[in-house]
């Protein structure tokens, strides 16, 4: 994905120190396990690649906020987000895992836990494990509205986390439907969300102004690779001014009501505020 790497521990914390100097506000890791298998258990390893890295930057960087996207995809052999059983995802069988890899990010020193999985039940699971393991206070950024989306390509490939069988369409959603998105941000908040993501972003700005005329949480807007990707290519080809697109693009997703945009933009577009 144009210029984005996979990162070493120490080179991480290179990358977080730029991205605080230039006045971003914080950073989501994702991590690239040594080895996978079928229940993911690099995910919830105390010493695991996210673990490493949250306690690294904690470290070095005072002010830069870690969000620790809390996932199995990344580390199943399989490539999809829970306990496979029988060629399906086991929901129920996989909240136990979420919540275990949320508390091990959690002592590790995350900020923000950010589960991205899309299972029915994992904010419910996650908060009473943090909870019972000290963390009563620690806030969950839940992935509520997340669509079975084309523009996830670039990342699934960057990040070696693209399904081996099958697709992601059983757990997560229809790309025709808002009101699912509704009931899934409000069942999330009952189980006590703190922030609410819609992912993709630009594709998706009728979810993110209706999430934000609808609830009263602050609601987050993930500008996923695709998006980023498709930008990019079109400066290169010389058809986009990258600048002038990065900054509308950015300015839709804020205009809709996001409170908080992830965006592969942004050191660059941090340079230019």
């Amino acid at each position: 994905m144009p210029g984005n790497y996979q990162l070493s521990v120490d080179q991480l914390v290179v990358e977080a120190k730029e991205a605080e100097s230039l006045g971003v506000a914080g950073i989501i890791l994702f991590g690239l396990p040594e080895s996978k298998d079928p229940e993911g258990s690099g995910a919830y390893d105390a010493d695991g690649i996210v673990q490493r890295a949250i306690r690294a930057v904690k470290q070095e960087v005072d002010d830069l906020l870690v969000i620790a996207d809390t996932c199995l995809c990344e580390y199943t052999s399989h490539g999809h987000c829970g306990h496979v059983v029988d060629g399906d995802v086991d929901n129920d069988a996989t909240l136990d895992l979420l919540a275990q890899t949320a508390v091990s990010q959690a002592r590790a020193g995350a900020d923000v836990i950010a589960p991205s999985d899309m299972m029915d039940g994992r904010i419910e699971a996650i908060r009473i494990a943090l909870d019972d393991s000290g963390f009563e206070k620690l806030p969950i950024l839940s992935y509520a509205a997340k669509y079975a989306s084309i523009f996830y390509g670039p990342f699934r490939e960057a990040a070696e986390s693209a399904p081996q069988f099958g697709d992601r369409r059983s757990y997560q959603m229809d790309p025709a439907n808002q009101r699912e998105a509704m009931r899934e941000i409000q069942l999330d908040i009952d189980e006590g969300a703190d922030i609410i993501m819609v992912k993709p972003a630009m594709p998706y700005l009728d979810v993110v102004f209706r999430a934000k005329q609808e609830f009263d949480l602050p609601i987050a807007a993930y500008q996923v690779s695709g998006e980023y990707s498709m930008i990019v290519a079109a400066a290169r080809n010389g058809w986009l001014d990258l600048d002038r697109a990065m900054t509308e693009s950015l300015t839709s997703i804020k205009r809709a009501g996001a409170d908080l945009i992830l965006t592969y933009f942004a050191k660059t577009m941090a340079s230019r505020l």
